[in-house]
């Protein structure tokens, strides 16, 4: 069994400055079922490679109990009471949208795989993308980008520098009632773009102090800021300087040329993916929706007791502030409530509450991928528990951010556990964590401990050629003597954007005749 890091609160600078700088090496392991303890809780895993058209449900000895084909690459999916499957898929030909997450269609299969229901939402103006939620009265939860032009854009406060040529696709929630055979009527909504900050044109809408507004998104928040070096960096680069000067390498027109560099502007994203919302979550106790923001590392909290005219605005629904955000966690710094230091969620997946019934109930689970992580990029899982008050919502001392100041429990593997792009985390009736790592295809479960007793390593998928979402032909061959790129750039054949475990008392399994 592969070494285990645990760490019980939060991880300590002066562990992360001792880690080396170095990501955790790819590691080949037999592919199937590798760990199977006592105690490990039983049910089914139910997951979809990303560069297959198959979604497929294995019991807890690794064996394939059920499948459903598609001609679609998947994104997410939902086993429901009856035994359908809710999933979604990503449309290629967009002429807009393209990228990682890229959807437009969301099918339910019978159990036979045959379509019983379509929604299609894919043109020039919008598209669905990553995750949906079903709510508890049959209707979905559903995540969309929608297109403003560059005009739009600069015109809400968006810095021109930053702003691609081709638009800006701030994000978009709604909830859609289904109406079979195809279609859905569109029942609830709320858009980014309606509860946006800047202090950028004193003169356009919007202008303020981003600070004293944390329940609303400074449209420029993604903007880098250029740190200045440090006298060892200015040392270091002038000593390198002298060195390619004494070797004739270089001359004193180098400095010019760097400073011609330096003086260049910033090239706008090539890309308006600003938020690149990668997960929603519903709490029905609360009648709250979570979301995810990977790009501004947080997690958000909105009110969905607002009708669709007060989630526009700023009052109304059951907290008294319509569409704002009531809560926000991760990257304080994107309000100036904190420094890049103050920093905890590294372009983190599927924060979800975990469900009334399972300990931990009312806390939120999330699995923090670890890119650009300080010192070492490794994952993490994370368990927070929200400062909310249920007579006054979600509160915080005031000039300060939203806690918690750390997780009230996290697992960690610095040397073998680390998926910088999509994966999640459930949390299981027993207490213990279930974990797709979705980058290897690695699904395993711990004690919260951190001992692991079942483990899988997806051995489907591959037999569609893709890289982030966007469908390609296979590249050409490299040039003589280059060493040749993996098929598929980051999506390896088995990678998995997430992965859920499936209890044996879940109605769907009966349904599907998988268990008595």
């Amino acid at each position: 069994m592969l070494p285990l890091h645990l760490v019980s609160g939060w991880l300590t600078v002066s562990l992360l400055q001792a880690a080396a700088p170095a990501p955790p090496q790819e590691e080949k392991h037999p592919r199937g079922l590798i760990v199977s303890e006592p105690g490990a809780t039983p049910g089914f895993t139910l997951f979809a490679p990303l560069r297959s058209g198959t979604t497929y449900l294995i019991d807890a000895k690794g064996e394939v109990a059920h499948s459903w084909k598609s001609e679609y690459p998947p994104l997410a999916f939902y086993l429901q009471d009856d035994g359908t499957l809710l999933r979604t898929s990503r449309i290629e030909e967009n002429p807009t949208f393209f990228g990682g997450g890229l959807g437009g269609r969301i099918q339910r299969l019978a159990k036979d795989g045959s379509v019983l229901w379509e929604y299609v939402l894919s043109d020039e103006k919008h598209s669905l993308h990553h995750d949906i939620e079903p709510l508890p009265n049959g209707n979905l939860l559903c995540i969309a980008w929608e297109l403003l032009t560059r005009d739009e854009a600069i015109a809400l406060g968006r810095d021109p520098a930053t702003t691609p040529e081709k638009g800006f696709w701030p994000d978009w929630v709604f909830e859609l009632q289904p109406t079979p055979p195809t279609g859905g009527k569109i029942v609830w909504e709320w858009h980014a773009k309606d509860h946006l900050i800047q202090d950028f044109f004193p003169t356009v809408p919007g202008y303020g102090s981003v600070p004293d507004h944390p329940e609303r998104i400074d449209i420029n928040a993604d903007e880098p800021e250029a740190a200045a070096p440090s006298a060892a960096d200015r040392e270091e680069e002038e000593k390198r300087k002298a060195e390619m000067r004494a070797l004739g390498y270089a001359g004193d027109d180098e400095d010019e040329d760097d400073a011609k560099e330096d003086a260049k502007p910033a090239e706008p994203p090539k890309s308006g993916d600003w938020l690149h919302m990668n997960s929603v979550d519903y709490n029905p106790a609360l009648d709250l929706i979570l979301l995810s923001t990977p790009d501004l590392c947080e997690i958000w909290v909105i009110d969905h007791s607002t009708t669709t005219a007060e989630a526009k605005g700023s009052t109304g629904g059951r907290w008294k502030k319509g569409g704002d955000l009531l809560y926000r966690w991760g990257n304080p710094a994107n309000w100036d409530a904190g420094t890049d230091a103050d920093r905890q969620l590294f372009y983190q997946h599927q924060p979800e509450w975990i469900p009334e019934g399972l300990p931990g109930a009312g806390h939120v689970l999330v699995f923090n991928n670890g890119k650009e992580r300080p010192g070492k990029e490794y994952s993490s899982v994370d368990e927070l528990v929200l400062p909310f008050d249920a007579t006054k919502g979600f509160t915080r001392a005031a000039g300060a951010a939203f806690g918690p100041a750390k997780p009230v429990w996290s697992y960690s593997d610095p040397e073998h556990f680390f998926s910088f792009f999509i994966s999640g985390c459930q949390r299981l009736v027993n207490g213990n964590t279930f974990i797709c790592s979705g980058k290897q295809g690695r699904f395993f479960e711990i004690t919260p401990q951190g001992k692991i007793l079942w483990e899988y390593w997806n051995p489907y998928g591959g037999e569609l050629v893709m890289g982030m979402g966007k469908a390609a032909p296979p590249p050409p061959p490299p040039p003589p003597g280059a060493p040749a790129a993996p098929p598929g750039g980051p999506v390896e054949p088995t990678s998995c954007f997430r992965a859920t475990h499936i209890a044996l008392d879940h109605p769907g399994l009966k349904a599907l005749g998988v268990v008595p």
